[in-house]
């Protein structure tokens, strides 16, 4: 034992260091070295996502460890994502830095359904509860969405492509910069017949998505900048009454995303300072056999963050923020309009003792103007004994989500004596790079506890209400394998065991496989073709919290080609579900077969 523990010592000194840490700014909302990290984090980049020609965000997110989603029916039906077994609902979403989940729902759950991949550049799934940095709804992690840093001198790209069930699918973007200005535009569209949104149905139901980006800065100094940032989403989705095909039912809905953010750096750049407004509307309307309704939420906040670095051993980082939120609803002859104040203070602390350890520890607390205040702390550490070709890291993070404003306040079901869902979460693990890039091996342990949670009561009220109900426990082993043997092959495999529960009454909770893999390869062929596929299996599941009705698992393989025709211009293609699987994410919703797709894109 003595001789394996001094061979594996000796192994980790013996391998090479990297040549550049790949930098995360989604564990603390602050740029960072991977290896001052020490939390779990996944990041898909601009390459990855042009190589598999994934449409969807969610069809992304599926390959990384630990995430489950359930989407209702057809691309645009509404859409949920679950980190390491938590709620939909408790994984908060950023798209360019602004919070964007939905005020207006029943949860506050952000709804990938319309969320393309478009002109997005860069996504990074942290998992793991983490509200000090973040606040309220970052108990199962964050998902954080990017779209591309402007380019020097000028850029540009563009595809088009076409296929299975009169499917177009275009995007086009530019950016540019000069003198103190750089900024970038890009436009994405995408139309399709679709399919049935009812898995026995046979009339299709179309989907219609644009969406636009911009952003702009203003570097009037070496220290002082301005940042403007623009996201929109409209689309217009035919669905079905439930899981029965219906062409009286449909939706439309509308996303703003806003951002500015001033920067001034002050003491020769020791103290960095950003404050910034940033602000997100939903309107989501709905037209069915019974009549017409519609959902507005609105979320304006303002932000204060300053870091101050005195030495390079340590930072300080820490911030004021106020928020917003309001929630409308009009239909059925009633109207409702809700709003609260949430107003947070939170400190954390980054030291480095001695090469190689990194340790991050803070505290937050939130005011809340309906139910009172929320104190969360965090904690984690990184430490390499190699200059980062092995990472061992750990951290201990709580969560907490407040009540959304339909379940505070919704005629009828609400209940303002509701408490925010409260979690801990604890993980162990590490990162082992060897040949430099050429392999990558992590291994992550986790466990959430988490109370009371909020779930619909039978037992209140005339029509039962929203009350503090449940307990929940997720644990299990996070695995992620990246190899590139020869600089033409890239292999990555994504395994994750997630076993979470209801613990009062021990059933697993719903539309959480235990089990799912993902594996991934891609090949340049030395005249230039690029061939890949990713194959996805997930388990069985449960629909329903009781456990009587099963969701079988299921395995998608997706193959994929690319071809240059000269130096910026290629053609590409895929086939999606190769195997024509019959699958589903939520019991009764259809899901796409076999299909194909063609096109061309320019980058100039």
């Amino acid at each position: 034992m003595l001789k394996a523990t001094i061979s594996l010592a000796a192994l980790l000194a013996a391998t090479p260091a990297l040549a550049e840490d790949e930098i995360i700014v989604t564990a603390l909302g602050i740029e960072q070295p991977s290896d001052e990290v020490g939390q779990a984090v996944t990041v898909i980049d601009a390459d990855t996502i042009r190589t598999r020609q994934s449409v969807s965000v969610v069809d992304l997110l599926a390959t990384t460890p630990g995430v489950r989603f359930n989407r209702s029916g057809s691309l645009g039906g509404v859409t949920g994502v679950s980190l390491r077994g938590a709620e939909t609902t408790q994984t908060l979403v950023l798209i360019d830095g602004v919070k964007v989940n939905d005020t207006s729902g029943i949860g506050d759950m952000y709804d990938f359904g319309n969320l393309l991949t478009g002109n997005i550049q860069r996504i990074e799934i942290l998992r793991g509860s983490n509200s000090v940095a973040y606040g309220s709804q970052a108990v199962g992690g964050v998902v954080n969405v990017m779209t591309g840093t402007p380019a020097t001198g000028f850029a540009g790209n563009a595809s088009v492509d076409y296929g299975y069930s009169d499917t177009l699918n275009a995007k086009a973007d530019i950016s540019g910069g000069s003198g103190i200005a750089s900024g970038g535009v890009g436009l994405a569209y995408f139309n399709t017949d679709g399919i049935s949104s009812a898995a026995n149905g046979t009339e299709k139901d179309g989907y219609e998505n644009i969406a636009a980006n911009a952003k702009l800065k203003l570097a009037f100094t070496e220290t002082l900048s301005l940042d403007l940032r623009g996201y929109y989403i409209h689309a217009d989705l035919e669905t079905d009454n439930g899981v029965v095909d219906s062409i009286a039912d449909s939706s439309k809905s509308d996303q703003y995303v806003g951002y500015a953010g001033l920067n001034l750096a002050l003491f020769d750049g020791k103290l960095t300072n950003r404050a910034a407004v940033t602000w997100f509307r939903m309107d989501r309307d709905y037209a069915s056999a019974y009549g017409d309704y519609g959902y507005s939420g609105t979320n304006l906040r303002f932000e204060y963050e300053g870091v101050y670095q005195p030495v390079d051993q340590a930072r300080l980082i820490f911030g004021y923020e106020h928020e917003r939120p309001d929630y409308d609803f009009s239909g059925f002859g009633s109207v409702e309009s809700h709003k609260v104040d949430i107003d947070s203070i939170y400190a954390l602390a980054i030291v480095k003792p001695f090469a190689g350890l990194s340790l991050t520890g803070g505290v937050r607390h939130d005011d809340h103007s309906q139910f009172g205040g929320a104190t969360t702390f965090g904690a984690n550490a990184n430490y390499t004994p190699n200059q980062g070709a092995t990472n061992i890291r750990m951290s201990y993070g709580e969560g907490f989500k407040a009540p959304s404003l339909y379940q505070l306040y919704g005629t009828d079901v609400g209940n303002a004596g509701l408490r925010p869902e409260r979690s801990k979460s604890y993980d162990i693990g590490f990162d082992q790079r060897l040949g430099g890039e050429r392999a990558i091996l992590s291994v992550t342990a986790f466990r959430r506890d988490t109370k009371d949670q909020i779930n619909y009561d039978y037992s209140i009220g005339l029509y039962g209400g929203y009350n503090n109900l449940d307990r929940t426990r997720a644990k299990g082993v996070e695995a992620m394998l990246t190899l590139k043997p020869v600089d033409a092959l890239t292999f990555t495999a994504a395994y994750s065991y997630v076993d979470a529960r209801d613990r009062n009454t021990d059933a697993r909770l719903p539309r959480r496989a235990a089990n799912a893999v993902s594996v991934s390869a891609d090949y340049v062929w030395p005249f230039g073709l690029s061939t890949g596929a990713t194959v996805t299996m997930v388990g069985d599941s449960f629909n329903d919290a009781t456990n009587a009705v099963r969701l079988d698992g299921y395995a998608v393989a997706d193959v994929r080609a690319s071809f240059p025709i000269m130096e910026n211009l290629e053609i590409y293609g895929r086939i999606d579900n190769l195997t024509d699987e019959k699958y589903a994410t939520v019991h009764g919703y259809g899901t796409y077969g076999r299909s194909a797709f063609g096109g061309v894109r320019v980058r100039f």
